[in-house]
């Protein structure tokens, strides 16, 4: 019975915590000893818990933005495409970590398949610092962080895109960038025009 509570206990916190890589810990509460207990997800389990958690879905909208406006909710961890007719497709996110959030309105200024990655000097200086080495350019594919699809966003070094870390949609991780599943980003894609508007709050 202890264990089967504390089973319980752990697949409620699951739905109400955001989750980490794999042998990061996480505290769950065994209400049979009362006490908190470290226990470990793998990135499988978190990006299944993800895709459930953030599922693509089709909205009522009753806001003035115009169909095709892009609104992104950081705190929601959500993206609103605005259609016709007061409807909406929304999507789950992943956004820029603590220090790497930002908002305002951007427009998409460029739209690519399966994108290569130049990330920035800045960004490889900082993660050089941290022990780990990524290279001055990846080309696109499916181990390229970007995904299968990037929107540019103006002239600044932010684009939503996919990712290959679906362990990470729901989460703050990135440096600033909006990650999407690989297979919304490509609906996203296959929806927008170059031009489309976009609000980050």
């Amino acid at each position: 019975m202890r264990r089967l509570t504390f089973l319980l206990a752990a697949a409620v916190a699951m739905t109400l915590f955001h989750f980490v890589p794999a042998k990061a810990q996480e505290m769950v509460f065994d209400p049979a000893t009362r006490t908190w207990v470290k226990y470990y997800l793998t990135q499988d389990a978190a990006a299944a818990i993800a895709k459930r958690k953030y599922k693509r879905r089709e909205v009522s909208y009753r806001g003035s933005e115009v169909p095709g406006t892009i609104i992104i909710d950081t705190d929601d961890r959500s993206l609103t495409l605005v259609q016709e007719h007061g409807r909406a497709m929304k999507y789950g996110i992943g956004v820029g970590r603590e220090g790497f959030t930002w908002s305002g309105r951007e427009k998409i200024t460029r739209k690519a398949k399966w994108p290569g990655w130049t990330p920035p000097p800045e960004m490889r200086v900082r993660e050089a610092k941290a022990g780990r080495k990524i290279p001055a350019y990846m080309p696109g594919g499916e181990k390229n962080p970007l995904g299968a699809r990037a929107l540019y966003l103006g002239n600044t070094i932010y684009r939503i895109h996919g990712t290959n870390e679906d362990w990470s949609i729901g989460r703050q991780v990135s440096s600033g960038c909006i990650r999407m599943f690989n297979a919304d980003v490509i609906d996203l894609y296959d929806r927008v025009k170059v031009g489309a508007p976009v609000i980050v709050r």
